[in-house]
């Protein structure tokens, strides 16, 4: 969400902005929220001229009472009686009309950093660069679950049976594969200086609003049935909602943290071939980044976070590219977003694992989430986010990357300590 000031003194360039996302159904938006917003402003005028008469004139019947004046002083309490009536009818109007303001305000885009490329979609985001060399085995790579099985890993029938589409069961090798990488990149963002937490999995409505768009909640979240709580699509939902209503002093910034948590979400809409299998599905876990720091220092850290999953993925002998977000491509509360790309030896081309997302002070602003300066200033923060790794997902990059002509799926280095010392998977069947 944007400051309204801002809109206020520069309608043009957040329609220009609107028109960079290709979102020109809100343009209408500006203008309802400048009418509204000057309609606010008269009403609190008003209030406060009414309430600044019938402070002088009470002082007023004050004085009548003492010099015995009683029939003045009831006539004129009768005046204060009707204002008191007009206050009571324009507070109730501003109450409504702060309300359509923030309703407006809330689907209006964050600006976009200048750098983003304009694109209507992600089929125009830009890559960026290419880390490790991507390689096409002279044997056929076999889907990502029938590879699972091969090793006894998986059961997509049982959990169907059990919860229906999106989700699975994970066993031996394959189960414990999965908690070895989830593991390892808690300990590789501790080592680099990350705070590790473990957040609540559930918030409320007011932190779901705090977060995200409108659009989005709509598409990913779960609500618990008769209470004002949500599952969790990510623990970024939970990690800025922990300092809703707070003021962070200026000197425990950045505050760099890591968190693991199950990740929840309806992936409403989601449609194609490489939906099958675990590739988008409705539970998952995932270790993610998340920074609180200065406005100024959000553009380093946005560099900083998606480093850190590129680094953790070559650790583990995975190529990958960055790939740049257009302006369509970029949910309504981002500033700046890159996504992180693993090779599919099996596709022959990249396919997403991470999301690196630099959200200004949109959050912020939202949640009231404000910092105090050494010198006595209050500001709002800046919020990003990034993930660490988010299997079962990267299990398909994994097993694809590692996987031998003889069906054995070889572990790196980096991986074998949280793999009893294992260095060779060997299947099955």
């Amino acid at each position: 969400m944007i400051d309204i000031k801002f809109l206020r003194e520069n309608p043009e360039a957040v329609k220009e902005n609107i028109k960079k996302k290709f979102e020109d159904h809100k343009l209408e938006l500006v203008d309802k929220v400048i009418e509204l917003d000057k309609r606010n402003r008269e009403i609190k005028q008003e209030v406060q001229a009414l309430q600044a008469e019938r402070n002088q004139t009470s002082k007023k019947i004050g004085m009548l009472m003492k010099n015995g004046q009683k029939e003045e002083a009831m006539a004129i309490k009768e005046e204060i009686a009707k204002k008191g009536g007009r206050i009571d009818e324009l507070e109730a109007e501003e109450k409504q009309v702060e309300g359509e303001i923030q309703k407006h305000m809330m689907v209006i885009p964050q600006i976009i950093d200048p750098s983003v490329p304009i694109g209507k979609d992600d089929s125009e985001n830009v890559e960026i660069e290419r880390f490790g060399e991507p390689v096409v085995p002279d044997f056929e790579v076999p889907y990502h679950t029938d590879i699972m099985e091969s090793f006894g890993g998986i059961d997509l029938d049982a959990a169907g049976r059990v919860a229906g589409n999106g989700f699975y069961y994970l066993i031996g090798d394959i189960a414990r594969l999965h908690s070895a990488v989830i593991t390892y990149a808690r300990d590789f963002m501790i080592d680099r200086g990350f705070t590790y937490v473990v957040p609540p999995f559930m918030i409320r409505s007011n932190v779901v609003t705090g977060v995200m768009s409108f659009d989005e909640m709509d598409a990913m979240m779960y609500k618990i049935e008769g209470e004002d709580l949500y599952l969790i699509g990510t623990s970024e939902h939970s990690m800025i909602g922990r300092f809703i209503d707070q003021m962070v002093p200026e000197e425990q910034l950045p505050l760099t943290l890591t968190s693991y948590s199950p990740c929840f979400r309806k992936e409403k809409g989601a449609h194609g071939i490489e939906e099958r299998g675990v590739y988008r599905i409705h539970q998952f876990e995932k270790q993610e980044m998340i920074i609180v720091c200065k406005p100024e220092d959000s553009p380093y850290w946005f560099d900083q976070l998606w480093k850190n999953t590129v680094d953790l993925f070559r650790s583990m002998e995975i190529p990958v590219r960055t790939l740049e977000c257009c302006s369509g491509d970029l949910a309504d509360l981002k500033v700046k977003s890159l996504d992180v790309e693993a090779w599919s030896p099996r596709q022959k081309k990249y396919f997403e694992v991470g999301s690196c997302s630099n959200l200004g002070d949109a959050q912020a602003r939202r949640l009231k989430i404000r910092v105090k300066g050494a010198d006595g200033q209050k500001y709002l923060a800046h919020t990003l986010n990034n993930t660490v790794v988010a299997p079962p997902r990267m299990l398909i990059a994994f097993l694809e990357n590692h996987l031998r002509e003889d069906g054995s799926v070889t572990i790196p280095e980096v991986l074998r300590p949280y793999m009893g010392g294992k260095d060779l998977l060997i299947p099955k069947k």
